[in-house]
């Protein structure tokens, strides 16, 4: 005889909701083992590790590293502190060259990879980056573009002349 208060466990269909492949913007590593010029997540953003310092063991026997790093997109210097033996997000980071197309009036550019594939949904940067990326573009110079992805995040980062890049 059932219990009424138990409920039929075949009355409840298992419902799974997900939008990606399975692929994390972090992993962990090791305070002690990320190195300057890597990358780490610092209050939530992805930075390029500027700088890195480590303290002696103290009486509470961790040493300490001491970081600073530059938000990879924005430019904003964070800083942190963490146990040597702690582990700390270190964002997937992922760097991809485009050849310029065109730079619309709006601002965005179009773009080709590879493959072929083409996109126009990246805005030129703001500042020397964009300023020089479009007086190159104006003079006929065929760019390569750099653009880097992280965290759900995109950004042009680097241009340079097309026969410089590797092929």
């Amino acid at each position: 005889m059932a219990d009424s208060n138990v409920p039929d466990l075949d009355d409840h269909d298992d419902e799974f909701h997900t939008a990606d492949a399975g692929a994390s913007e972090t992993y962990p590593q090791q305070c002690s083992a990320l190195r300057k010029n890597g990358f780490v997540m610092l209050k939530n953003r992805p930075c390029k590790i500027m700088e890195m310092s480590t303290s002696k063991t103290g009486k509470h026997g961790h040493a300490k590293v001491h970081m600073v790093g530059i938000d990879i997109f924005t430019g904003k210097k964070y800083e942190d502190i963490c146990p040597s033996t702690h582990n700390m997000s270190v964002p997937n980071v992922k760097r991809v060259e485009y050849t310029l197309i065109d730079i619309e009036s709006d601002g965005f550019v179009s773009m080709m990879d590879d493959t072929a594939d083409t996109r126009n949904d990246i805005k030129l940067p703001e500042g020397e980056l964009g300023q020089e990326i479009r007086s190159k573009f104006e003079n006929g110079d065929q760019l390569k573009i750099t653009l880097l992805k992280a965290c759900g995040e995109e950004a042009i980062i680097a241009c340079k002349p097309e026969n410089e890049s590797k092929r």
